[in-house]
C-alpha cells in the first residue's frame, strides 16, 4: 500500500468499502469490521474524513446516522457524478492540496477514474482499509490539542461561511461581526508540538518550505539570538487554534525573518499580514533593519504576495533558490479595524 506522507484527509466510498452491501440495490448493509474504531482514531489524530459515493444522498446520510458515524465526515459528496468531481469539491472546501487526500474505494474503475483526473492524489483499494492506522503517513509525530479539535474547528468554520452567505452587509461588516481576537505571544514549550506541525502541514502560506523539528524549534525558543512567535485567532464561534508562527534571527544591526507560516484556513479573514505587521513594528521600535527569507516552492505564491503587499523588496538572490527581502519600515500596514490585537 503506497501512500505519500502528509495525508490530511481520508475520503471513503460507501458501498462495499465503508460498509458491506450496495445501499441503492436494497441490500441490508452492515459496517465493515473495525470501521468505527478506525474513524475514531483517525479523527483523534487530526486527520479529516469525508465521503465520495454514488448514492442517493438522503438514503446514504440516514444510514450513516443510523450507524452513528455521520458526524465524522466533512463536506460529504453523495451523488451520481464522477468521483473525480467529488474529490475536487472536497479538496476545495477544505482548502488543501490534492496530494494530501487519500481516496479509498472497492472498485478499480473508480480508483483509475480519479487518478486519471488527479494525478497526485493517493488511492488505495478498500481491501487495505485495516492497514491504515499502522501506515506512517497517517501517524503524526505529535497529536496536539489542535489535532484533536481539527474537525470541530472545520465545523465551526462551516457555520461562519453559512452566516456570511446570509449576511446582508459588506464583507468588512461581516468580519467585524465575528468579534475576532488575534493573540500574539513568544512561544512557550507547550507550543512547540503545534509549531512543528505547522511547518509540516502548511504549504501555501509557508515562506520557505522549511520543516523544523521539535528540538530545533526549542533551540530557537530559548536562544537569546532568536524570537519564535506564535499566534492564535478566536471569534464568537470559538478558537481557530494556533494558526501561525514566525522565526526571527536577531543581530546587532537587523532582524531577519527566517520563517513565516500562516494557516490557509484563516487567510479569507484578512489576517494574513497581522503577525508580519507586529514583527515590523517590533523591529522598528528596536531600531533594526528588517530582512526576510523567501523561497518559491511552487505552492506558496500567496506568501510572496503578502510580503510584497507589506512593502518588502528583493535585495539579493542566493544560489539555493532563496530570495532575501528587506523592508525599510517607513510604511507599516495598519492592523485591520475589525480585529482586536492582544500581545502577551
Amino acid at each position: 500500500m503506497e501512500i505519500k506522507n502528509g495525508i490530511k484527509c481520508v475520503v471513503w466510498d460507501l458501498d462495499n468499502t465503508l460498509w458491506d452491501g450496495v445501499l441503492s440495490e436494497g441490500d441490508e448493509v452492515t459496517l465493515k469490521p473495525q470501521i468505527k474504531e478506525i474513524l475514531e482514531e483517525l479523527d483523534h489524530r487530526g486527520i479529516l474524513l469525508s465521503v465520495a459515493s454514488k448514492n442517493n444522498i438522503d438514503d446514504a446520510m440516514n444510514k450513516l446516522k443510523e450507524f452513528e458515524i455521520d458526524h465524522y465526515f466533512l463536506y460529504p459528496q453523495i451523488h451520481w457524478e464522477p468521483k473525480s468531481k467529488s474529490l475536487d469539491a472536497i479538496r476545495q472546501s477544505i482548502n488543501i492540496g490534492m496530494d494530501t487526500l487519500l481516496f479509498i474505494d472497492d472498485r478499480p474503475f473508480e480508483l483509475d477514474e480519479v487518478k486519471s483526473v488527479h494525478a497526485t492524489i493517493n488511492c488505495v483499494h478498500a481491501d487495505h482499509y485495516q492497514e491504515l492506522l499502522d501506515h506512517p503517513s497517517l501517524i503524526p509525530a505529535f497529536i496536539t490539542e489542535d489535532s484533536v479539535k481539527r474537525r470541530l474547528m472545520y465545523l465551526e468554520d462551516m457555520k461562519r461561511k453559512q452566516e456570511e452567505e446570509a449576511f446582508s452587509g459588506t464583507s468588512e461588516e461581516f468580519l467585524k461581526s465575528l468579534g475576532m481576537k488575534f493573540i500574539i505571544s513568544e512561544a512557550e514549550e507547550e507550543d512547540l508540538k503545534r509549531a512543528e506541525e505547522l511547518t509540516v502541514r502548511t504549504n501555501q502560506l509557508n515562506s520557505t518550505g522549511r520543516i523544523y523539528s521539535y528540538d530545533e524549534l526549542n533551540h530557537f525558543r530559548v536562544s537569546p539570538g532568536h524570537k519564535l512567535f506564535v499566534c492564535e485567532l478566536t471569534d464568537k464561534y470559538g478558537s481557530y487554534g494556533k494558526i501561525g508562527i514566525a522565526l526571527a534571527e536577531l543581530t546587532d544591526t537587523h532582524w531577519h525573518i527566517k520563517l513565516l507560516i500562516m494557516s490557509c484556513r484563516v487567510i479569507s479573514h484578512g489576517v494574513g499580514t497581522v503577525l508580519l505587521t507586529h514583527i515590523m513594528q517590533q523591529a522598528k521600535q528596536a531600531n533594526k533593519r528588517l530582512l526576510a527569507d523567501f523561497k518559491n516552492t511552487e505552492r506558496n505564491k500567496m506568501m510572496y504576495v503578502s510580503y510584497r503587499f507589506s512593502n518588502f523588496k528583493e535585495i539579493a538572490k542566493a544560489e539555493d533558490g532563496f530570495v532575501i527581502l528587506e523592508n525599510d519600515l517607513t510604511t507599516i500596514q495598519k492592523f485591520p479595524p475589525y480585529i482586536e490585537l492582544l500581545v502577551q
